[in-house]
């Protein structure tokens, strides 16, 4: 998801790292019960492995409520943050009951290719959708070759997390928060509610994307990014 906005912040000498969460990519699944919290300590103890103290800390999606997770742990640690397509309070029992089916429905050998495919479009924005079918594609592929029970793990530890107001609210940090106008899945006035919890905290409302920004808007979202890093270096907190 990554590769296009890392890419372009390495060329302006950023030092970026985008680990795979566990159960994806190169990371091995877990037995643990399904907690951020613990998604959260696994790249604190990536950091500490890289010699890394605090960071400018991006998260989109599920990477979003990872990064507010790894806020309330490990305070001291984000310099500034950038949250897309992410809510800053719990899931409703009706949303999380949701995401437990459809964990349940991964899992089942007979439902699993038609609930992805089923799903995947509502991760795209409809104009992205209609002018680039070929991200859709990938966008599916990308999930049906997804561990199903890493995909099943992943939608319970989202299920299960806490509200994350009061820690934006006391993350007097440089803060962005970024929404698709055409996200399907996280409001524009929800993103309205996470930035306003920022004390620094600033909206990005952009056109024509759906929920995968740093995928339909890569050039858009490493802007984003960029400006996101000048103001924590003005800030005085130092290059990341």
């Amino acid at each position: 998801m990554w590769e296009e906005a890392a890419r372009g912040l390495r060329a302006r000498g950023h030092r970026v790292l985008t680990p795979d969460q566990r159960g994806f990519g190169g990371t091995p699944p877990t037995d643990q019960s399904p907690s951020l919290d613990l998604v959260a300590d696994d790249l604190a103890r990536e950091l500490d492995r890289q010699g890394i103290g605090a960071v400018a800390l991006a998260g989109c999606s599920m990477g979003g409520y990872t990064a507010m997770a790894f806020l309330r742990r490990h305070p001291h640690r984000v310099h500034a943050l950038a949250l897309l397509a992410a809510r800053s309070t719990a899931d409703t029992a009706e949303s999380a009951g949701q995401r437990r089916r459809f964990a349940d429905m991964v899992l089942d050998d007979s439902s699993r290719g038609r609930i992805v495919a089923g799903t995947a479009p509502s991760l795209l924005g409809a104009t992205t959708r209609a002018r680039q079918p070929r991200l859709l594609a990938r966008v599916t592929d990308l999930a049906l070759a997804a561990r199903p029970r890493s995909v099943a793990w992943a939608q319970r530890a989202i299920a299960a997390r806490t509200d994350s107001t009061a820690a934006l609210r006391a993350a007097d940090v440089p803060a962005v928060v970024v929404i698709g106008d055409e996200d399907e899945l996280v409001s524009l006035d929800e993103a309205r509610r996470t930035a306003a919890a920022l004390p620094r905290g600033r909206l990005v409302t952009l056109p024509g994307v759906g929920h995968l920004a740093p995928l339909e808007a890569p050039e858009a979202t490493l802007e984003i990014l960029v400006d996101l890093l000048a103001h924590t270096e003005t800030a005085g907190a130092g290059p990341c």
